[in-house]
């Protein structure tokens, strides 16, 4: 077992700028296989997972996407270059030679968003202290953030691409599945990353503060569109921002910023004055175990991200700390 670090809220600006997730990532370093690993675990997950039957990438370049002119119509802005348009939406995948792919207007959507965030907060809160402005933005522009938007206005149905198993994400192609919080590594397979998102959505109407697991190229797509326009209007903050506007609206605000769970059940034990451990069983089962003097009090689990398993079971552990009010437990 692992103790788990106790949160301060006089934290360095540094470290309120890395998740409560990757704290507690830290934390359990030792017994935490790296990224990179994982990462190749779920590229042979997908190796292993593709059916026989899935679509030929010549086929998929025969699928044409809907017209570009419903994202001006999202948007509420029109484009005077409709290539840059085109490249939005255009996929690494996808190989033509009339076009490039979104990746370096991505980059700069990326930039520029947190620019006009952090500038809207900077006006709008100005006695909010750094860390919590900074708290404030990730929960605006954060990857879960822009892929609820993306999915909101169904960004993800104007991709140029020739990849099977993104062409069944963006078609929400699936096969039958467990319920959401039952689900192991032999029952996901990474085509119905789409669809289990939306699910995650369902059970979160608002931002999960990483319950779940939101897929990339819904928010790749939604930077790419902001890159596309701030280049379109000769670097135009003003016109840029009424279109990110659109996009994000709701924005999160200090009144429903929720701290994420790790934060929030380390402050709790804090307060309580108990020392939480945490037990790996990751690498096995994909669970996360919580306990104060031995007792199990929450447990999360989520195959293919640990840090997704951590958040739950801290979730899991501050419901349950609260509900049998185990303040003294053991004493």
């Amino acid at each position: 077992m692992y103790v788990l670090k106790p949160y301060s809220s006089n934290d360095t600006l540094q470290e309120d700028q890395k998740t409560d997730s990757e704290n507690l990532s830290a934390m359990l370093e030792d017994a935490i296989i790296s990224f990179q690993n994982l990462r190749l675990e779920e590229d042979q997950l997908q190796k292993e997972s593709e059916p026989d039957e899935l679509m030929k990438e010549t086929e998929l370049s025969q699928l044409a996407p809907p017209s570009l002119e419903e994202v001006e119509e999202i948007t509420g802005y029109r484009f005077k270059n409709k290539e840059l348009l085109k490249v939005a939406f255009t996929h690494g995948s996808y190989k033509a030679d009339d076009c490039q792919s979104y990746e370096r207007l991505e980059y700069l959507g990326d930039s520029v968003l947190n620019h006009l965030v952090a500038k809207l907060h900077y006006s709008a809160y100005p006695d909010m202290a750094p860390g919590e402005l900074t708290r404030l933005r990730a929960a605006n522009v954060d990857t879960e953030a822009l892929a609820r938007a993306a999915l909101k206005f169904k960004l993800h149905k104007f991709l140029r691409h020739q990849k099977p198993l993104l062409q069944r994400q963006v078609n929400f192609v699936s096969f039958p599945m467990p319920p959401f919080h039952q689900r192991d590594l032999h029952d996901f397979s990474p085509t119905d990353k789409i669809q289990e998102f939306m699910e995650g959505i369902d059970e979160y109407p608002s931002h999960s503060n990483g319950m779940i697991d939101p897929p990339k190229v819904l928010a790749d797509v939604l930077e790419s569109l902001i890159g596309a326009i701030f280049v379109d209007t000769d670097s135009s903050m003003d016109t840029t921002w009424e279109a990110v506007k659109r996009l994000l609206h709701p924005l999160i605000t200090p009144e429903n910023l929720k701290l994420h769970p790790v934060a929030k059940f380390n402050e709790a034990c804090q307060k309580m004055g108990v020392k939480p451990q945490a037990k790996d069983l990751w690498n096995k089962t994909g669970e996360i175990e919580i306990y104060i003097n031995d007792e199990l009090i929450g447990s999360g689990k989520y195959k293919l991200k640990k840090m997704i398993a951590v958040n739950r079971a801290a979730y899991d552990a501050y419901k349950n700390l609260f509900e049998k009010k185990i303040g003294g437990i053991g004493g």
